[in-house]
């Protein structure tokens, strides 16, 4: 299971050249002005993991999979654009689709690349953005309140707590708050995740600072991570302009580069590591001969699921999960010593996978 990430932000803000680093092509055009992205560029991207790396070394694996994600770069988004000004319905519509929002800000300054507002200013940007989407979520609610009026007043028990769950939701966005703020308890989450807010998709701000500000960040940048902090999302610093020449590069001239630039990782893999904790997943490894892949889950999966996530007969006839961690796997040197000396496991279907276990499935057909 990978997971997928809608890339906004305001016009001229790097959006496309994030999104161009990311997918290592040059589907997505980067032009300064905007709308320069119509219709929402799509890239599903293998996901760096030098663990997997390891494990095939060991194991002698013929093929390396790395688990996938996608990412979609959507238009920018201006004032107004939740009554349909620029090009705002169709691109709500493209953020509702996604799991979680990157939200590229810009933290840089340069003459020669507009700003739609006149003003080098991320949180207010932000601010906008957050604003269409809270207004967009407040409209559609409305709309949705007036729908089931009828199932209401009858008493069906799915509309009763659909309109209870929208109410505290529009209360909120009233206050000027967006939705992901309202406590829901565990009976509702379901029927809260139906709802499909905008405002309660997880946040990952991402500050695009210029080449030399990379590794420590700026003064827009911090202003940022403290908004972040404020509202209990993530933040990255990255340059989208480094990672975009990066992305041309083979793994030892980039290496190099990363190094002259004072860079210890690429942007990308600090913003996935980012995504991944801010959508609580993890990463779990099957390993052989053929093939070492990597396989994405939500933290707290159990064996079962875990197992249904590679076909779902798995999970159907799940008997036991051979279990290997990591750390054992490496340091002994492969799954036979391993095993050798006691540290494979069988597993039932209670137990909760572990990020970078190496797992083997057993079932019935």
């Amino acid at each position: 299971m990978g997971f997928k990430t809608g890339i906004v932000g305001l016009p001229n803000v790097g959006k496309s050249t994030l999104f161009n680093a990311l997918t290592k092509t040059a589907a997505a055009q980067a032009a300064n002005f905007p709308f320069c992205t119509i219709e929402p560029n799509v890239g599903d991207v293998g996901v760096p993991d030098a663990r997997l790396d390891k494990l095939a070394t060991i194991a002698g694996s013929k093929n390396i999979i790395p688990t996938r994600m996608t990412f979609v770069d959507i238009a920018g988004l201006v004032k107004g654009a939740s009554q349909g000004e620029g090009l705002g319905n169709q691109f709500l519509a493209n953020i509702r689709e996604c799991d979680a929002i990157a939200h590229v800000v810009r933290c840089f300054e340069d003459g020669d690349v507009t700003h739609v507002e006149g003003r080098v200013n991320p949180v207010e940007d932000a601010q906008v953005v957050e604003t269409e989407l809270m207004l967009a979520d407040m409209e559609s609610i409305e709309k949705r309140l007036q729908n089931i009026t009828r199932k209401v007043r009858g008493g069906d028990k799915e509309a009763v707590q659909q309109e209870r769950l929208m109410r505290a939701a529009i209360a909120m966005l009233e206050e000027g708050r967006p939705a992901r703020y309202v406590e829901v308890d565990e009976d509702d989450a379901k029927a809260w995740k139906m709802l499909q807010l905008l405002t309660t998709k997880p946040i990952l701000y991402v500050c695009n600072v210029g080449e030399d500000e990379a590794s420590e960040g700026n003064a827009l940048s911090d202003a940022v991570h403290k908004m972040a902090l404020e509202q209990g999302a993530a933040s990255v610093v990255i340059s989208a302009k480094i990672e975009e020449e990066i992305s041309q590069l083979d793994a030892d001239e980039a290496e190099m580069f990363l190094t002259e630039m004072g860079l210890e990782e690429a942007g990308l893999d600090r913003l996935i590591r980012a995504g991944y904790q801010l959508l609580h997943l993890e990463t779990y490894f099957t390993v052989g001969p053929k093939e070492a892949r990597a396989w994405t889950i939500r933290q707290g999966t159990l064996a079962p699921q875990a197992a249904g996530v590679i076909h779902g007969d798995f999970e159907k006839g799940f008997i036991r999960a051979e279990t290997i961690a990591y750390d054992d796997f490496v340091t002994l040197g492969g799954e036979t010593k391993a095993k050798e000396a006691g540290k494979m496991r069988a597993e039932g279907k209670a137990y909760g996978v572990k990020d970078g276990d190496v797992l083997h499935f057993l079932f019935n057909k």
